[in-house]
């Protein structure tokens, strides 16, 4: 099918990267000769028309923002076969020949969705949760980290003048990459995670024991959203050890800011990407990378991959911080 009209939207979660994203299939579609509109409020604005012509000034002064210009949301109804039905007839009546989705996991199902429906798509990894199969990065992760190792840092300061130990939750749902990076970079002294069992008195409360054999007196430890209960553990710390423990749950701070150079280079190579393969009929895949290439996969394959833990790093981070 030859496409002349390519449509981009943002779903689920905001990303720090998916404005440069976004920039990156405008533009790189209008290099091409095609039109390319925007779709805003993801699956939601697609059910209800809500469809905006891009060109070249439409992406200025883009690239360094975070969140979406275009807007994001949830949208139960599309998952029902009658929103479904009304996006593609969007799409029939604004023109669109393929779009391009920015999102996670569940945006993808949406994308696989349209495209057994004869509209051609193409999803962008755009997660901080760094949870997508297929792909060994996703848009935001870095600067997420970067915001969280910020902001423990801070916390670390007050920690270290009172003597305490600072229980800190980081995002990442039930994936723990961004808890085990942020780990190692701030020197936690334990890392928490859902896809690893742990053991209060083992994995935190000796740990600390240990280095304050050492003169260390105060203490970090990073905690995976999918875990949780930081209250209670900083509670049950300090009943353990003495030692006055305070949580914080940094939130969705970590979601926003301007993205950082990796966040706006990649996202700018697998916009580009994206738009190529529409641009050569192909739709049902995904972009991913995989050995620091940019890479595309069929959408069936993508979803269908499990991506764990890196074991190998969560054993590194637990002997350098001690």
């Amino acid at each position: 099918m030859k496409v002349k009209t390519i449509g981009v939207l943002t779903s689920g979660g905001d990303a720090p990267g998916m404005n440069a994203a976004v920039r990156s299939v405008v533009r790189t579609s209008i290099a091409k000769g095609l039109n390319v509109v925007g779709i805003k409020r993801g699956y939601n604005g697609l059910i209800s028309g809500e469809v905006v012509p891009m060109d070249l000034r439409s992406v200025s002064d883009i690239i360094h923002r975070g969140g979406t210009i275009l807007y994001t949301a949830r949208s139960p109804e599309f998952k029902t076969e009658e929103g479904m039905q009304k996006a593609i007839s969007t799409c029939k009546d604004s023109g669109i020949d393929g779009i391009v989705v920015i999102g996670g996991d569940g945006s993808y199902r949406g994308a696989r969705d349209l495209s057994l429906r004869g509209i051609p798509c193409v999803g962008i990894p755009g997660t901080i949760d760094n949870d997508i199969a297929c792909s060994e990065y996703t848009i935001g992760f870095d600067t997420a980290m970067n915001t969280a190792v910020e902001m423990v840092d801070r916390l670390r300061d007050t920690a270290q003048s009172h003597e305490r130990c600072t229980v800190v939750e980081v995002m990442g749902r039930n994936a723990g990459h961004l808890a085990l990076h942020t780990g190692i970079a701030v020197g936690a002294t334990a890392i928490i995670v859902s896809e690893v069992a742990y053991d209060i008195e083992r994995d935190v409360v000796a740990r600390m024991r240990r280095t304050q054999l050492s003169g260390k007196k105060h203490f970090i430890i990073v905690v995976s959203e999918g875990v949780g209960h930081v209250d209670q553990m900083a509670k049950q710390i300090e009943l353990l050890t003495g030692i006055e423990s305070r949580a914080t749950v940094l939130g969705h701070v970590q979601r926003g800011g301007s993205p950082s150079v990796r966040d706006r280079v990649i996202a700018s190579q697998m916009g580009h990407k994206a738009v190529d393969l529409l641009a050569g009929g192909i739709g049902n895949r995904v972009v991913a990378m995989k050995d620091s290439h940019i890479v595309d996969y069929d959408i069936y394959e993508g979803l269908s991959m499990q991506k764990g833990l890196d074991i190998e790093l969560y054993k590194i981070a637990h002997e350098i911080s001690i």
